[in-house]
């Protein structure tokens, strides 16, 4: 389920944390990147179990209706949701099971949470109609619950704040999580009953080398590669840069130099996008220009066998005039010694306490 998108996302946290903790062992935040992952397949089970949590409360209802209407002697109460039949297959599944059983994970402690999104659910066209429906096949559940998810788990600001309340990790996952949910439910099929399979926690060991390497590559040459951003500057006023742009920029070559299969333009176009989200509202255009110019530094001096469209195929990198200045700027300092992040400027005009530099501020612990 860890994939490479979320690594990029993870390595660009605990990267900044890095620098922001001031203890710099190597080791221990090895550690916490892979921790840090787990986390998020723990949220990716945690999602599924939140279906379960809800068919079980209406399982509940459904009995308090049905008492109910054998007291009035009324019409029961239709147990077409309540034993949804992808629901319930889900409920049963071992696999997902034994992981929440392990974690200690539930939903228990939240039933208040849980009543208020089955009434939003009960309340919505969507169910409505699928209640009026006389028969329902396995495909109609499971289509059912995939909009569902879409509807009232995907974009859900009461539940964001929930599972931030509950673990600080989760912070940027469930976007990313969220896909390999809706992923999942479509996978399910009756014909595996218990024994469906979910997702992995890595695909293969190849990622999680690719966590480590990249991740150890970023610190241990942050020199070399802050040299190169040095370089690259010289024709634009980069004085001063969003301290979230050099750690950014300081991955991508990292992952340029260090994976030989992965095209130059992949990689670029990745980290312009975590700029757009982690750092200032130019920074993709002006990360995008950089990058381009060292990655063909790079080519043209041998120390990166890969290749480049040219120029004119690429859009024109956007110099950082002193009249475009992002908001919460750092000075970028040039160190001798290895694995030094730029430093803040103590007393410039344009200088801005470290937390309020980079929105999307990596948390480090739960």
């Amino acid at each position: 389920m860890i994939n490479r998108e979320l690594i990029r996302i993870k390595i660009v946290q605990l990267t900044y944390a890095y620098y922001q903790n001031g203890n710099k062992n190597m080791d221990a935040a090895e550690k916490e990147l892979l921790f840090s992952l787990s986390k998020a397949y723990d949220l990716y089970n945690y999602l599924l179990d939140l279906m379960v949590a809800i068919t079980q409360e209406e399982r509940h209802r459904l009995d308090v209706l049905n008492q109910r209407a054998e007291r009035e002697g009324t019409q029961p109460a239709s147990p077409k949701f309540a034993f949804n039949k992808f629901a319930v297959q889900l409920e049963e599944n071992k696999m997902l099971n034994e992981f929440l059983e392990d974690k200690k994970l539930t939903w228990k402690d939240d039933i208040e949470f849980i009543r208020k999104l089955c009434n939003q659910i009960e309340q919505s066209e969507l169910y409505q109609e699928y209640m009026k429906i006389p028969e329902t096949t396995y495909d109609d559940d499971r289509e059912l619950w995939r909009r569902l998810y879409k509807m009232f788990i995907e974009t859900n600001d009461d539940l964001d704040a929930l599972l931030e309340e509950k673990s600080l990790y989760w912070n940027d996952d469930k976007e990313v999580v969220d896909t390999f949910v809706l992923k999942t439910i479509k996978r399910f099929d009756p014909k595996n009953k218990n024994k469906q399979e979910l997702l992995p926690e890595w695909k293969d060991v190849e990622d999680k080398d690719f966590a480590r390497k990249l991740f150890r590559s970023t610190i241990l040459n942050a020199d070399e590669y802050q040299h190169f951003m040095s370089e690259a500057s010289r024709n634009w006023d980069f004085s001063r840069l969003a301290y979230m742009d050099v750690v950014i920029m300081q991955i991508a070559i990292a992952e340029m130099l260090t994976f030989p299969n992965i095209p130059v333009s992949v990689t670029i176009n990745e980290y312009v996008e975590l700029a757009k989200l982690y750092s200032t509202p130019r920074s993709g255009g002006y990360i995008n220009g950089m990058l381009d110019s060292i990655a063909r530094h790079l080519i043209d001096s041998g120390k990166m066998m890969k290749e480049m469209p040219e120029r004119s195929e690429r859009p024109e990198r956007q110099p950082m005039g002193r009249n475009s200045q992002p908001t919460g700027r750092m000075r970028f300092v040039h160190h001798d010694a290895p694995a030094q992040a730029p430093q803040p400027e103590a007393d410039g005009e344009d200088a801005q306490p470290a937390d309020e530099q980079a929105p999307g501020d990596p948390e480090g612990q739960e």
